[in-house]
């Protein structure tokens, strides 16, 4: 494995970050600018019009193949791009619609489903949010409970989700109902597109200790669905929803972000000039551990791009890389003392509070997408071949 760029792929890297640097305004993802769900109306107006100029260039959809709107990039470019996105903190990802939804109705979706769905979101004309967990299906998503009964050429839902993100400002929701209540948890669900107009749809907002109101709940009342919007083969969403799942494992940006803000804590302590060893230590063994959650990411590309499927690798980067987030924030606070605790509304507040917000939603890193237990025993069973018992 060599983890060196081609010429090419560096030349890609200053393209993007000459582009982001000219497109955002200066200071982005400082207090000054962001696009958090409390930012104000003109913040967000700018990275809309961001995201649809990397639209205009393909660079939304990079690795999709070119007939459904891509470039049909390889993985180490996607990999590049998602690198220096993240690293300037730009709001260039495309979110569900692009990461989840397209790659999965490429390989599942029908004709019609991929005509009529795949050039809005690639345009970023169509926003989408994820209706898998219930209230009593976290980790055990097969457990869920909510209903679709075939009635005529439609599905009626009756259901609740739980931490639907996005859900209150989503155009569509991909949803996974129980279809066949009799059949083993695993083989009685199919995978839906839901259109989030449709009647009988709730959306409360679920305000959590960052104040965002991100997460939502839905509760769906005979929401009617119809049957051109299932995915893949009726009772067998399971398997269609592992494949959104795969797709979901395997960014780099988690942990490049989260090098920004190690750059940011060590650059704060290189000014005070008063820096304990002990600082200095945690500073050089965090930076050696950010590098090991950089290399892990790189190998998951690189298997992509070989052809290969990196299911428990792509499982190792996304436990490594949260565990770390973890360890980082608490770390990261320890460092700036008691003014780093002040959040971002406060003018005093350390690095704008920027590492309190941070270090209130690290948790929610080890459980989103897979909690670091779900991801432990992928690693044993299909990296190292351990019995289930």
């Amino acid at each position: 494995m060599d983890f060196r760029f081609t010429a090419a792929e560096e030349a890609f890297r200053d393209e993007v970050r000459a582009f982001v640097r000219a497109e955002l305004p200066a200071g982005w993802g400082s207090r000054a600018y962001n696009d958090r769900e409390d930012a104000p109306p003109e913040h967000r107006a700018a990275a809309n019009a961001f995201q649809r100029k990397l639209a205009e260039r393909g660079w939304l959809t990079l690795a999709w193949p070119k007939e459904h709107g891509g470039l049909g990039a390889g993985p180490m470019q996607q990999l590049v791009y998602n690198e220096e996105m993240s690293a300037l903190r730009a709001p260039g990802f495309g979110g569900t619609g692009v990461a989840m939804v397209g790659p999965t109705l490429m390989l599942h979706g029908t004709d019609e489903q991929r005509a009529r769905f795949l050039g809005p979101i690639a345009r970023n004309e169509m926003s989408w949010c994820q209706g898998f967990s219930e209230p009593g299906a976290g980790s055990d998503l097969a457990s869920l409970q909510a209903r679709a009964v075939q009635d005529g050429d439609d599905f009626v839902v009756n259901g609740q989700k739980i931490w639907t993100s996005g859900a209150h400002k989503s155009d569509y929701c991909i949803l996974l109902a129980r279809t066949d209540a009799d059949a083993p948890k695993h083989k009685g669900i199919s995978y839906f597109l839901m259109d989030m107009k449709s009647p009988g749809i709730t959306v409360a907002p679920l305000t959590n200790m960052l104040d965002s109101g991100a997460f939502s709940q839905l509760f769906m009342d005979s929401v009617r669905i119809p049957r051109a919007n299932l995915v893949g083969e009726l009772n067998r969403g399971w398997y269609v929803a592992t494949t959104t799942l795969d797709f979901e494992r395997s960014g780099i940006q988690r942990i490049v972000f989260a090098q920004t803000l190690l750059d940011d804590v060590t650059a704060w302590a290189r000014t005070r000039g008063d820096a304990s060893p002990s600082v200095r230590h945690k500073l050089a063994e965090l930076g050696i551990e950010f590098t090991v959650g950089r290399l892990l990411a790189y190998r998951v590309a690189w298997m992509q791009g070989q052809g290969l499927v990196p299911n428990s690798e792509a499982s190792v980067a996304k436990l490594y890389s949260t565990e770390l987030q973890s360890r980082f924030s608490v770390a990261a606070l320890a460092i700036l003392g008691l003014r780093g605790l002040l959040t971002r509304a406060s003018a005093h507040a350390t690095l704008d509070g920027r590492l309190t917000s941070y270090y209130l939603a690290a948790v929610s890193y080890t459980i989103a997408a897979g909690t670091s237990e779900v991801q432990r025993n992928i690693i044993a069973q299909r990296g190292l071949g351990l019995p289930r018992d």
